[in-house]
This record gives structure tokens, C-alpha cells and sequence, in this order.
């Protein structure tokens, strides 16, 4: 397998901070209040808040409204992708994304449905609620005709999917691959996290004393990865998968610290080559000790770290490309996002340090962290070419 470098030639994005990468970076390093949230409802009543992104996203018929917004953070990449169709051809030109839910919403409206008319809706077909049916749709706009398939391994699921990206193109099974993650909200997400007692009663307070839970979101991110010379690398990844619980993780970290440098190994770095971490930071009261932990071990308390999820909300299958994206962001701006939270910092998790408002960004090589149910761990290393 040839260790040809891992370019990003373009990548597009949507989150609850806004529809594209302007509005989102407008968002992301402000020092203005917060955005109010959008609420939900669960079936025990009870309202929480969620990440929506500010979209009307109309799925046209028989389509999902995880295709809907994977079909506009496409756009932001089409014409990116058009180029290497041309220059590589579409036999040439991959697909690997990562998702949870795919049309699990659309599956449970149709479920109901059949339930009062004895009958499924026009146009609802099993295929929308299958993982690989975004990587599919990707496919379809993208007129690729190489390697097509999804990754779903809960939230390192978009992570896995752009290191999935990078080993097929060192593999030169591909020119070109698209590659990322999109999640939507959906009401047996939004339940199924009330049930496992993991919501926060309002925006997520990660690494914080007073820490109480996620809050969910939405998201995609696409990006296009290729072989040739542009402004950001793919510099490295890591993988591992430690086993330990179905939903809590290891709190030795044992599995999230062999991702971490299981990365920085495949970038050819060191620790303090590192100018900036971007957490998983769930603001549960298990993740942030195990995380704290390891990345105190792996990179001391010197180096800026935050969590953006309280401003996007946990988009799981979305999470890492997102958070990749946002990596990106920060080298092309010049600035960290700042890690919101209460400030109460919790005097029993290991001493990190976390990014300030107007924090320059040194402009060294990032890394993004993305943990998953089941002892999934996933690192990526975001560099400048």
C-alpha cells in the first residue's frame, strides 16, 4: 500500500450553526451569546433541546431527509467533484459515508402510518431506511462508479468514513473519494438517548462540574480526498475497538488513547507536534473522565482542546466529519473555536486545557477524536499541506 499523502481538495458542511462553511465559521468563533436551541419532544413528555440545522429540508418523494441534507452539503462540493470525474473518470471516483440513522425516520412515520390505514405510504420503500442508503445517494449525484459503501459504527461512524477514504486511495483502488458523514434528528434517536438517561435538561455543559448529559443534533459533512497537491491534508488516522461496554467506555481509556496514537503515528507526528484537539466532549459525566484522562496522558495540559458540541449538539453519526470540518476551518480562519461550558471546571478529571474566545490558531496540525457505543474509538490528524 503506497503512503502517498491524503489531500482535501474541497469538503461541504451544515450544522445547527448554519448551511455552509461561512455561516458556520460566523458561529463557530464568535464571541457573541449562543443561538437559542430548538426543543423536542419525547413521548415521556418531557422537552430537551436539539441542534436543528436552519434549513427547510423537504425530501422529495420517496426520498429521506438525511438525503435531503446530504444533497446540499453536496452541492457545496459538486463542483470539486465534477472536476475529478473529469480528470479521473467515474470508475475512478469512490463513496464512503458514515451514518446511524439514514431514514429511520421516515421508517417509524411509515410504521405509524400503517398502523392507522393497514397499509404502507406512497412511495415509502425498506431501501430508505438502509445504512448504505446515503452512500448511495452520494453515489447517484456524483455519477461515481468505484468502490460504494457506508460505515455505521454509532458516532465514529463519519470519522471511520474518512479513513476509510484515505486507505483506498493508498490502496489505489480509487482517484477520488468522497467520503463523510450526515445524520438527522429523529424521534427514535431523541427517545432512545431519554431512555438511557443521557440528555441533558438543556445545552450540554461538557468537561464541566455541573455536566448532566448530551444534547442531540444534526449535520452532514462531505469532503472530496484525492492524491493531488491541495491546502489540507488527511494527515493520519487511527482506529481501535476496546470492547468494553455497549454504551459506557472504558474508563482507563485504554482503547481511546491507542486510537489517539495510532494517529499520530500514521501522520508521522509526536505529541507535541499537535497545535490543537478537538474533543468528543459529550458532556456525559463517563465520557469526559475517560477523554480528560487521556488526553492529559497523551498531550499534557499545554495544548488548547474544546468540545463543540454545545453548539451543534451530538450529531453521532455525523460527529467526527464534522468535527474535521471544523479543524479546517480553524487553519483556513486563523482561530480555535472556544470551548463553551459554565466554566466550573471539575476538580476529579485530569487537568486540560481548553480553548479560549479569539484563541489564535498556531497553524500546526490538528487532531479530532470521535468515541462510539461499543468501544469504538476513531483519531484523525488535520494538517495543512
Amino acid at each position: 500500500m503506497s503512503r502517498a499523502p491524503i489531500f482535501i481538495e474541497a469538503y461541504g458542511l451544515a450544522c445547527a450553526l448554519g448551511a455552509d462553511s461561512d455561516s458556520v465559521a460566523d458561529q463557530l468563533f464568535s464571541g457573541a451569546p449562543l443561538r437559542p436551541l430548538a426543543k423536542a419532544s419525547l413521548i415521556d413528555g418531557r422537552e430537551v433541546a436539539v441542534g436543528h440545522v436552519p434549513l427547510a429540508l423537504e425530501p422529495a418523494p420517496g426520498e429521506t431527509r438525511t438525503n435531503a441534507l446530504l444533497t446540499h452539503c453536496y452541492g457545496q462540493i459538486a463542483e470539486a467533484v465534477a472536476g475529478a470525474r473529469a480528470r479521473f473518470g467515474a470508475h475512478r471516483l469512490a463513496v464512503v459515508m458514515g451514518s446511524c440513522t439514514s431514514g429511520i425516520r421516515e421508517a417509524g412515520a411509515a410504521l405509524e402510518f400503517k398502523r392507522d390505514h393497514g397499509d404502507w405510504p406512497m412511495g415509502f420503500s425498506m431501501e430508505m431506511q438502509q445504512l448504505d442508503d446515503g452512500a448511495w445517494c452520494a453515489a447517484r449525484l456524483a455519477q461515481a462508479r468505484g468502490p460504494v459503501y457506508s460505515i455505521s459504527t454509532a458516532c465514529t461512524s463519519s470519522a471511520r468514513a474518512l479513513a476509510a477514504g484515505g486507505r483506498l486511495l493508498q490502496a489505489g483502488l480509487c482517484d477520488a473519494v468522497i467520503c463523510g458523514g450526515v445524520d438527522t434528528l429523529s424521534p427514535l434517536t431523541l427517545n432512545g438517548f431519554g431512555t438511557l438517561e443521557s440528555l441533558s435538561r438543556g445545552r450540554c455543559n461538557p468537561m464541566s462540574a455541573n455536566r448532566d448529559g448530551i444534547h442531540i443534533g444534526e449535520a452532514g459533512a462531505l469532503f472530496l480526498l484525492t492524491r493531488e497537491p491541495s491546502a489540507f491534508r488527511l494527515a493520519g488516522w487511527g482506529e481501535s475497538a476496546d470492547a468494553y461496554h455497549m454504551s459506557a467506555p472504558d474508563p482507563s481509556g485504554a482503547g481511546a488513547e491507542l486510537a489517539l496514537r495510532a494517529a499520530l503515528a500514521n501522520a508521522g507526528f509526536v505529541a507535541g507536534d499537535i497545535g490543537f484537539v478537538h474533543l468528543h466532549g459529550t458532556a456525559t459525566r463517563l465520557n469526559d473522565a475517560m477523554e480528560a484522562s487521556v488526553v492529559h496522558r497523551v498531550f499534557g495540559d499545554a495544548i488548547p482542546a474544546c468540545s463543540t458540541k454545545p453548539l451543534t449538539g451530538h450529531t453521532l453519526g455525523a460527529a467526527g466529519a464534522l468535527q474535521a470540518a471544523f479543524c479546517l476551518l480553524a487553519l483556513e480562519r486563523g482561530r480555535l473555536p472556544p470551548h463553551h461550558w459554565d466554566g466550573v471546571r471539575d476538580t476529579a478529571l485530569a487537568p486540560i486545557r481548553l480553548a479560549q474566545e479569539n484563541e489564535p490558531c498556531s497553524g500546526k496540525p490538528m487532531v479530532s477524536a470521535s468515541y462510539a457505543f461499543g468501544g469504538n474509538n476513531a483519531a484523525l490528524v488535520l494538517a495543512r499541506a
